[in-house]
């Protein structure tokens, strides 16, 4: 183990979780264990904070603030959407790269840890490649998170057992609402969910079906092309059935010809993908005019990814762990690798953390397999209910204050600037 002396920097980027958090949590619970690290800072909005040296003072943060990371929701750093590309612009990569080496070294920076999704493990597989280009010692760990569960080679991603456990709850309970309501007429009720290319999101919905007739009816996965008829047909027939249909849609849903059905293509992302927001809306024109059928939708939008006030305990001690073993590898010598999660055994379900070279995680994303979904694409099976429903155990204990969550907020103390500012 080569002990390497130096300041610690842990950033967040992309969308939030209810555990991403804990994640940082375990970053600086464990850093505090090691005398190597000296001082523990934060980036202010992930790498374009870090750009603008927009850095926090953890260790003006008190403890027990620090604590409720473990159970507080969203990125209490800040986040952004931020790409260095080296393919598309070089030329502005570059001089990124450079600015970002110009902060590490004013503050001496040996320890980089950046907690995200596959965007994420691609920016830190750049740095760490150039952290060994330009002789700067430092060890870089990538922290995984997403929703989507689209990170290859590790089990699943921290947030994806809370994001699951709250929408599955989510869809049971509007599927009482709805069948309550139900009348000869019959209804259907649609309500989307995230996930743009992987169906992980949509597909963990299934854990509300305790029987055959209880809702989701139909789950309808990115991966798995619409066939529009055979859809009709099934919310018909279940219709018939029960008087009514919930049906859950992933937000990349396509049609026959690949297209989503619910991008905006006036409208793009921070990444140039169109903006999507109205897969259950075209299926709510479609059922409507076809099937002339009473139809509703529902998004559940930000508050999936938000809703730590019925997270999954196991989810929560996954993220948290993920943090700590970043810090044990970098400690130990260890740069260029993200965490990942390891089932160790799948009943009883035992987890173990183990690493993987961010090389083969960058930019590289896991669909659902299609042996995990049934012959007709309208139901996840049993092999992925056994690999979801583990991740989704237990609640996450939030303090309470006049009833409502009692969560906490960073002070986010600015560490004073070195450099001039970015050109």
């Amino acid at each position: 183990m080569a002990h390497l002396a130096g300041n610690l920097l842990v950033a967040q980027s992309g969308g939030p979780t209810v555990v991403i958090n804990a994640s940082i949590a375990g970053v600086i619970t464990e850093a505090g264990k090691h005398d190597c690290i000296e001082e523990f800072y934060g980036g202010a909005n992930g790498i374009l904070g870090i750009l603008n040296e927009e850095l926090i003072d953890l260790q003006d943060e008190k403890a027990r603030a620090i604590e409720g990371l473990r159970y507080t929701p969203a990125a209490a750093l800040g986040t952004c959407r931020y790409k260095i590309d080296f393919k598309k612009n070089p030329e502005a990569a570059s001089r990124d790269m450079d600015r970002l080496f110009e902060v590490f070294k004013a503050h001496n920076i040996r320890y980089f840890f950046y907690a995200g999704g596959n965007d994420s493990q691609d920016t830190a597989h750049k740095v760490h490649e150039q952290a060994l280009a330009r002789g700067w010692e430092m060890r870089v760990i990538g922290v995984p998170k997403t929703i989507d569960n689209d990170l290859p080679h590790t089990d699943h991603c921290p947030g994806y057992g809370s994001v699951i456990k709250y929408n599955a709850a989510t869809v049971m309970e509007v599927a009482f609402d709805v069948s309550s309501m139900a009348t000869d007429d019959g209804s259907c009720c649609l309500i989307e969910v995230m996930g743009r290319a992987a169906g992980w999101i949509a597909a963990g919905t299934v854990l509300a079906k305790r029987s055959e007739a209880d809702a989701p009816h139909v789950i309808l996965l990115p991966e798995i092309p619409l066939d529009e008829e055979a859809f009709l047909n099934r919310v018909k027939e279940t219709v018939d059935q029960l008087g009514y249909c919930v049906v859950v849609v992933g937000e990349g849903l396509k049609n026959a010809a690949g297209q989503e059905l619910g991008a905006d293509k006036s409208r793009l992302d921070a990444f140039g993908h169109p903006v999507l927001s109205g897969a259950a809306d075209a299926l709510k024109e479609i059922i409507q005019h076809k099937l002339e059928l009473k139809t509703r939708t529902v998004k559940l939008g930000y508050a999936q990814r938000a809703a730590a006030h019925y997270g999954s305990q196991t989810d929560a001690e996954e993220a948290f762990a993920c943090g700590e073993a970043a810090v044990r590898a970098a400690v130990e010598g260890k740069s260029g690798f993200m965490v990942k999660l390891v089932r160790t055994s799948r009943d009883p379900y035992r987890w173990d953390t183990g690493l993987q070279p961010l090389g083969d995680i960058a930019n590289v994303e896991h669909f659902l397999p299609r042996d995990w979904i049934s012959e007709d694409g309208f139901l996840p099976n049993e092999k992925f209910i056994q690999y979801a429903r583990p991740l989704i155990q237990g609640e996450t204990v939030v303090p309470h204050e006049d009833g409502l969550p009692k969560y906490v907020v960073l002070e986010k103390n600015r560490v004073e600037k070195q450099l001039p500012p970015r050109a």
